[in-house]
């Protein structure tokens, strides 16, 4: 049943920003919620996107997800999803609808899902930018977070994460004939060449700093008036988010007569492994129980839509989702043979989530926490050895 189910969800294509094939696949999805949880969902639609919520009045538990993909539409023509042994393939099988097919399958298994509640956004892969209050706004009524991303390849979950910064710096130069009298131009190309190579020295140790998006000019012959520059920025700490946040707003034109402007920012703080490790114990020890392999946290570089409920102090475990690798790449797979025992420990995990007494205030961790964890590794609270991440 969970291979057919992931099948189906994988051909319902759910490609970023396209409002027919995402209104179509949470048609789907809004059916299996419903029964799966036994209540009716909500269809909240923000911004043209429809993201699909089933919360509790007391809500001890949040199942999160996103259903969107990277992917366009059209591509399951040209990449159908594939079972090979017991890898499959195909576009968003493993970022994140094995991840979903577990979730809704766990939920199956509860004897009471009163206190449970499930969040399926669908603009995760475009910055979640509709749907973040949603996630702040359920995550603060929920004694829990319980993240169904992907684990690592070899099944870690992820207990610390990156956060991360995206900017768009935009260069306004003056156009002139190339050719005939190019001393009359502000060259924005060549200004954008200055700022790739100041950005990139504002990395610093494990902090990463890289230009992204390039363009500038539209003939041959004509000095460029105009250029863009995105820069993506990832750190474990709030303070170097920061640090380098006020190094781009400081950028200054090298050209005379050359404009910048810079928008964008801090996008997703870190998440903290403080709000992660006691959920960590829980769950190395439903594994131990159910007989499962055992159960490992590592801290991941990418970032997630966990990212936001941890920033909040809320407790919360990712990477409880299928296990495979290469998301965002052709080569995108999850071990479906994995699939049953995943949900059965996400099922086991939330139960004995429900069954503790209701949990004091949530942390607050200190800015900053989750110190420079090189990425992705192990923590204290878990075995060493090394994971790998699968977000991007």
């Amino acid at each position: 049943m969970l291979t057919q189910r992931l099948r189906r969800l994988v051909t319902c294509e759910s490609p970023p920003g396209a409002g027919p094939e995402l209104a179509a696949c949470a048609d789907l999805l809004q059916a299996w919620g419903d029964a799966a949880l036994g209540r009716r969902g909500r269809r909240v639609v923000l911004d043209g996107l429809p993201h699909l919520l089933w919360s509790a009045p007391d809500q001890r538990v949040l199942l999160l997800g996103h259903y969107d993909t990277v992917w366009p539409a059209g591509t399951i023509s040209e990449w159908p999803f594939t079972l090979t042994g017991s890898t499959a393939t195909g576009p968003g099988v493993c970022d994140m609808k094995a991840g979903i097919v577990q979730m809704l399958t766990a939920l199956e298994l509860l004897p009471d899902t009163s206190r449970v509640g499930l969040l399926l956004t669908c603009d995760e892969e475009s910055g979640s930018v509709t749907s973040r209050p949603l996630i702040e706004e359920q995550a603060r009524r929920s004694g829990a977070v319980l993240v169904g991303e992907p684990s690592t390849e070899g099944g870690d979950l992820k207990v610390a994460r990156k956060g991360g910064s995206v900017y768009r710096i935009t260069v306004g130069g003056r156009a002139a004939h190339a050719g005939v009298e190019p001393h009359r131009g502000v060259n924005a190309g060549v200004e954008l060449a200055h700022h790739v190579l100041a950005v990139q020295a504002f990395a610093v140790g494990e902090t990463s700093v890289t230009p992204t998006v390039l363009s500038a000019g539209t003939m041959t012959n004509v000095v460029p008036e105009s250029a863009v520059l995105c820069v993506d920025v990832r750190a474990w700490t709030r303070e170097e988010l920061h640090r380098v946040d006020r190094l781009v707003r400081e950028l200054t034109p090298r050209l005379p007569d050359a404009r910048l402007t810079v928008s964008g920012g801090i996008n997703r703080y870190p998440l903290p492994a403080a709000v992660s490790t006691p959920l960590l114990r829980i769950a190395q020890s439903a594994a131990a129980d159910l007989g499962l392999p055992a159960v490992r946290g590592v801290a991941a570089p990418g970032a997630s839509d966990a990212n936001f409920t941890g920033a909040l102090g809320v407790p919360t475990l990712d990477g409880l989702g299928g296990v495979g690798g290469l998301p965002h790449a052709r080569g995108e797979y999850v071990d479906v043979a994995r699939m049953p025992e995943r949900t059965a420990l996400l099922a086991a995990l939330t139960a004995r989530i429900l069954a503790a007494p209701p949990a004091g205030p949530a942390v607050s961790p200190e800015p900053g926490t989750s110190a420079a964890l090189g990425g992705p590794r192990p923590l204290d609270a878990v075995p060493a050895g090394q994971g790998s991440s699968t977000d991007g």
